[in-house]
């Protein structure tokens, strides 16, 4: 029987990825001095300076590198097209079958956290992005969960969200994003949970396009239900220091502004690191400095 090409390509997408899954499903994420990571989730190299013992996991909709020591992921990859946009479904927590029971939280180490820190189970590779597809339970899995402000969780955080797939769909073309968590002051644990943790303080988000455009974001935990997610704009330069991390090793030319096609039609904020020549964006994807403080 032959294949509608949707249907085909869709195929052919997830059997790619299939076999990068069985050659680095769970692999050591550090890489001899030069070399890079390519899946199918990153638009080039896949962002590069997680701790050495840090756990690559490529599944279907995602690749991540989790930290043994938070037990969260330094980083999560994902790539958002019509096809895998889909209705809401439902939401199922486990602990990452492919870490060790050490590496990673369990469903259990989030009881009474909301009543108590006022956090949701919040996903970094979004739920409603790939319930489209049959690989959606995937997005519960706690390597892809953050405890995360409710505040923020369900207002700027899934409003940014949403125009990521807005963008996919009107595009009809692939939505890059590159997300993870920030670790800038101490903040109070899980208080159900029975191994070392860290929470996060914040949170910061790249979205790319093919055609080489860009914005990216840093959200903190103490964000307000009202923020506009255009107000916390920074620079690539600016998250990369605070990520402490290389989001886009190896990549030249200069990027232009997404912030338009994000809703973000203001200029933004003038404030923060500058961005670096090379990856010059024509707008600054530049955070408005945030207080301390499910999808």
């Amino acid at each position: 029987m032959l294949m509608s090409s949707p249907h085909l390509a869709r195929r052919r997408m997830f059997g790619i990825v299939a076999a990068l899954l069985l050659s680095v499903a769970a692999a050591p994420a550090s890489f001899a001095d030069g070399a890079r990571l390519h899946t199918f989730h990153c638009l080039d190299a896949c962002p590069a300076g997680a701790p050495d013992d840090a756990d690559l996991v490529v599944r279907e909709i995602y690749t991540l590198s989790a930290d043994p020591l938070t037990k969260l992921a330094v980083w999560v990859a994902y790539r958002v097209t019509p096809d895998t946009i889909g209705p809401s479904q439902s939401r199922e927590w486990k602990a990452d079958p492919w870490l060790a029971d050490e590496e990673t939280l369990e469903p259990t180490d989030y009881d009474g956290s909301n009543a108590a820190l006022g956090v949701d189970r919040g996903h970094q590779a979004p739920l409603a992005a790939f319930s489209g597809t049959p690989f959606w339970p995937e997005t519960n899995i706690l390597s892809n969960i953050t405890p995360q402000a409710a505040a923020l969780n369900q207002a700027s955080w899934q409003r940014l969200e949403a125009r990521e797939t807005r963008l996919s769909k009107e595009s009809n073309a692939a939505v890059y994003v590159l997300t993870g968590p920030l670790f800038e002051r101490l903040m109070p644990p899980l208080p159900k949970a029975d191994e070392r943790h860290r929470v996060p303080s914040g949170y910061w988000k790249v979205v790319m396009t093919a055609d080489r455009r860009m914005s990216a974001f840093v959200f903190g935990q103490e964000t307000p239900r009202t923020a506009d997610h255009c107000a916390l704009r920074r620079t690539l330069d600016e998250v990369e220091l605070r990520a402490r991390l290389r989001l886009l090793p190896g990549t030249r030319g200069s990027w232009r502004s997404l912030d338009d096609a994000l809703g973000c039609a203001a200029p933004a904020p003038n404030v923060g690191a500058g961005t670096s020549r090379s990856r010059r964006a024509e707008t600054s994807t530049t955070v408005v400095p945030t207080p301390p403080a499910e999808d």
